[in-house]
């Protein structure tokens, strides 16, 4: 006697050994002895053999007529046998019979389970809802076969091209486009994203990397709604002073500018004036929600993505020619020993009388020509500006930058120079990635960014430790201790920086640009008004959770934002190299990677990259490497050592950077360096 019966969904037959009241013991074809329970026992049969009817009752199941077994079966519940005699007629045999079984059981939107062996049969408009489903799920299955072709065949379905980003990136698994594509490329054994590149999906490297940062990033677009920008009604005194600002030509977000009074009285007052947006835009307003959902300005060549829009910048902004509101710092400087004695914090109305755009005064503010003593005191600067003036802010620099050396306990090691891109043939726009790209570069620490780091750090410093004297809240930045591993961290209290040599540092300078220094703003324009009555007067009291939530999304934003400004500063690196046709290059090695490999640096390029051949070499050797193919969307490029150029064991320590070697200017020197003037508002124009 043979038995079929269920298992876990699924129907085997086999011989029966024993049987108890409620199971039976039953032996498979394979030899596996089972214990079947009665409530599992659907057909009882002499012949065929269980392989033999398992095998016919799938043939006949694949050829039931389901539509018309339907209509034959009862409106009440009725078992598989009697619908088997019914639709085969007579007497059914056994594999008719295991036949109708499995053919309801696989039809469950034409027959409902209703116990054992048992059936009921789907409302009439049950069925043609399951019937309408199934037909799309096969038009469905059949589009994504068609598309497969398409990419198989190195062509992209137009659906395909539209959900490009969002197939690599943030796919939905459920998707027919999705599906589609991970069918070619199992056909065609391609990863997915060698396998729409070579269908053409995406037509341009530039592209690619620029609308994947949109599509993670700034989903609904980079446009802002129409916003006015407030007018700062405040009664706001002018200052007795003649402010300019030091920044790149392209910079339209200008932040800071600088005064000097009291020049040969043997007291000296450095005015740091900031852009005050804080006097005019209100926590929780319509400006400050774009401002808190971008965080900061994006840089990249060719273009930038501002934290406002352009006009509200325009209007805040300190543009030369027009007495604007500012948060200003005065420090007091003795003349003699250039060193603070006192410091004070006023809102007003400042004098701009110059925009200095350091990228046409290098060549002219040297040391050597700040340390001339001849009688031309204006020579190639605008007027007011005279040299007296920036001659003593660099002595100031210099100064203030040895105090901090001396708490960090070394000097600073920045040595290597900025570059600075340039496209040639953008008009402003997103640029297309073929145009022409010149990259020059620029030593970090010229005199005009010097002067400028110098006093912005000055005023984070200053500020911040005003802050907390007050018991007023802040967003700080601060290292315990510059032990390798030890990173600088964003919180709430104000604690040392170690590596800029500073007690504490609160991002204060740039509030067009980056709105932790709005954040600060606002808490400093509280101190200013209502002095130590601040606390309660301030925006954010202590403890404020929003302060946590804002530094847990600007470390996020700033992350995804230094990447991809990283990434277009390589991809027109890598541009450059096509475009000119360089095959060979000098570089240091640099770190020693895996399997022989080592990093190298690039001796005139921001470019670091692996190569082979320098086995046996010690870090800091000068090399020549030949460079092999460019790889625009994995922005690589591999190289070998040809020659050795310098075999000597250069000494050249870690630096600051050496962490930071793939990164942008923006990550790099975004403390030591915190102004426009130093990179970190650096576009190209």
């Amino acid at each position: 006697m043979f038995v079929l019966f269920e298992d876990a969904g699924k129907f085997l037959a086999g011989r029966v050994l024993s049987e108890a009241e409620a199971s039976a013991q039953v032996e498979l074809d394979s030899g596996k002895r089972v214990k079947v329970k009665s409530a599992h026992q659907l057909l009882r049969f002499e012949k065929p053999t269980p392989a033999e009817l398992l095998a016919q009752a799938q043939t006949l199941a694949a050829e039931v007529d389901l539509a018309l077994a339907w209509e034959f079966a009862s409106e009440d519940e009725f078992g598989f046998a009697a619908l088997a005699a019914d639709y085969f007629g007579g007497s059914p045999s056994p594999a008719e019979q295991a036949a109708m079984l499995m053919a309801l059981h696989e039809a469950p939107h034409y027959f409902r389970r209703a116990g054992k062996g048992q059936f009921r049969k789907a409302p009439a408009d049950i069925v043609a809802q399951a019937l309408a489903a199934i037909e799309k799920k096969k038009q469905i299955a059949a589009q994504i076969s068609a598309w497969a072709d398409e990419l198989a065949a190195s062509r992209t379905p137009e659906p395909i091209r539209e959900q490009l980003y969002k197939i690599l990136f943030k796919p939905d698994k459920n998707a027919p486009e999705y599906k589609a594509v991970v069918e070619a490329s199992r056909a065609t054994q391609l990863a997915p994203l060698a396998l729409l590149q070579r269908a053409g999906a995406i037509e341009s490297a530039y592209q690619f990397h620029w609308q994947r940062f949109l599509f993670e990033n700034f989903p609904k677009g980079t446009g802002f709604p129409v916003l006015q920008a407030p007018a700062i009604t405040e009664e706001l005194p002018l200052a007795e002073v003649q402010a300019f600002s030091i920044d790149d030509s392209s910079t339209t977000e200008i932040d800071d500018a600088l005064s000097l009074r009291g020049l040969g009285s043997g007291t000296v007052v450095l005015g740091i004036h900031i852009a005050a947006p804080g006097l005019a835009l209100a926590p929780g307003d319509t400006l400050d929600e774009v401002a808190r959902q971008r965080l900061s300005t994006v840089y990249m060549p060719g273009y930038k993505i501002t934290m406002l829009p352009d006009e509200v910048v325009q209007t805040y902004t300190l543009s030369e020619g027009r007495d604007v509101p500012a948060v200003s710092l005065y420090v007091q400087i003795d003349e003699a020993t250039l060193e603070p004695v006192g410091s004070e914090t006023r809102l007003e109305r400042v004098p701009i009388v110059a925009n200095l755009r350091h990228d046409q005064l290098d060549s002219l503010v040297t040391p050597q020509w700040l340390r001339a003593t001849d009688s031309d005191q204006n020579d190639g600067l605008p007027a007011p500006i005279h040299r007296e003036q920036l001659s003593f802010l660099y002595r100031l620099a210099e100064r203030l930058k040895a105090q901090r050396e001396l708490v960090r306990g070394k000097p600073e090691t920045f040595n290597r120079p900025d570059y600075n891109f340039r496209l040639i043939g953008n008009d402003g726009g997103v640029p297309s990635g073929e145009e022409q790209v010149v990259i020059t570069q620029r030593q970090r620490g010229a005199p005009l960014d010097l002067m400028v780091s110098e006093a912005m750090i000055l005023a984070n410093s200053t500020w911040g430790q005003w802050l907390a004297s007050l018991g007023v809240p802040a967003i700080y930045r601060s290292q315990a201790s510059m032990a390798p591993g030890v990173k600088v961290r964003m919180g709430t209290k104000a604690l040392p920086h170690a590596g800029l040599g500073v007690p504490s540092y609160a991002w204060s300078t740039s509030p067009l640009r980056r709105y932790v220094d709005l954040v600060n703003q606002w808490q400093i324009i509280a101190c200013a008004r209502h002095g130590r009555a601040a606390a309660l007067a301030a925006p954010f009291k202590p403890k404020d959770a929003q302060l946590f939530a804002i530094i847990s999304a600007f470390d996020a934003a700033a992350s995804a934002y230094n990447a991809q400004q990283a990434s277009m500063e390589r991809f027109w690196t890598l541009h450059l190299l096509r475009q000119q046709g360089i095959t060979e290059l000098t570089a240091s090695l640099l770190k020693p990677q895996t399997g022989g490999a080592w990093l190298v640096r690039a001796d005139e390029l921001p470019l670091v990259f692996t190569t082979l051949g320098a086995q046996g070499l010690l870090r800091g050797t000068r090399v020549r490497v030949k460079l092999g193919e460019i790889d625009d969307i994995g922005l690589d490029v591999h190289g070998t050592v040809t020659e050795v150029l310098d075999g000597d064991f250069l000494g050249d320590e870690p630096t600051d950077e050496d962490d930071d070697a793939t990164a942008g200017p923006l990550a790099i020197a975004v403390d030591v360096a915190d102004s426009a003037a130093a990179g970190a508002d650096n576009p190209a124009p």
